[in-house]
């Protein structure tokens, strides 16, 4: 059990961040951009796959690259104009390459599926207990076929047993979490039950802090065993609380909790 001081915090730090304001310093803007599904769910998948860092230069990087798809994304990839796309630097160690091997991935998915949607709901992805890691196996081994055989981490993990699945997880909690305000709604593959925390570095510590969590990797476990827990006060949409994880501390603001009383067993 969550202590009623702890439950208090998060719902008020949650519904502080969970404002349309949000919106222009995340990369969630750039799916918001668009009003059909595939070029939707395309933003979504690469610009969550490349958030990492310092969100200024990841807002940067993602209008960069949708740039160079001439913002019209799921055109751009159905017209494989990607082959075109010369040798550069997309984000980090991101690259031209990665972005044409993602994208081939991507043109036999939808050359078969009206939507991502769509190939989540011919696979049954929701009827895994791990939608999220079951999802990113099966586009994994499209991206695979489309390249050779050969997988691509800089695209989506490999190492599915381990990966907390951060930026994925990122990606369909947009795609997923429908109550209007920050995230879009546009699935119904899966539901908002069903998401897994965007576990990354800031919101483990913030976990552990608050002792949340007691472990110390940010990984597949700890974004499990913490999705469980938020699932205790919100078995509809556990993922909500990842706007608290996100906005406590962030400002060098937090709560006067003893971490140790956090939780009560």
């Amino acid at each position: 059990m969550i202590s009623p001081d702890l439950h208090l915090l998060l719902d008020s730090e949650a519904a502080r961040i969970n404002h349309p304001d949000f919106i222009a310093l995340d990369p969630v803007q750039f799916p918001r951009r668009y009003s059909a599904l595939p070029d939707i769910e395309i933003a979504a998948l690469l610009c969550s796959s490349i958030a990492w860092g310092n969100r200024k230069m990841i807002c940067r990087d993602c209008d960069r690259m949708l740039a160079l798809m001439g913002h019209d994304p799921y055109n751009y990839v159905m017209d494989r104009a990607y082959e075109e796309l010369p040798d550069q630097n997309i984000h980090r160690t991101f690259f031209a390459a990665n972005l044409r091997h993602f994208l081939r991935g991507l043109h036999e998915i939808y050359s078969r599926h009206g939507s991502l949607n769509d190939f989540a709901l011919h696979h049954h992805v929701a009827d895994d207990e791990f939608p999220a890691w079951r999802l990113v196996q099966l586009i994994n081994a499209e991206l695979a076929q489309a390249n050779g055989g050969h997988g691509d981490s800089r695209c989506l993990p490999l190492n599915l047993d381990k990966t907390a699945l951060k930026r994925v997880n990122m990606a369909l909690r947009w795609l997923v979490r429908d109550d209007g305000i920050v995230d879009l709604g546009v699935w119904n593959a899966l539901k908002p039950s069903q998401l897994y925390i965007p576990l990354d570095v800031h919101v483990g510590n913030t976990a552990r802090s608050l002792g949340l969590v007691t472990r110390k990797a940010n990984d597949r476990r700890t974004t499990v065993e913490l999705t469980h827990l938020l699932r205790t006060l919100r078995p509809d949409d556990p993922v909500y609380y990842d706007y608290a994880l996100f906005g406590i501390g962030i400002d060098g603001t937090i709560a006067d909790l003893n971490p140790g009383n956090a939780q009560k067993h």
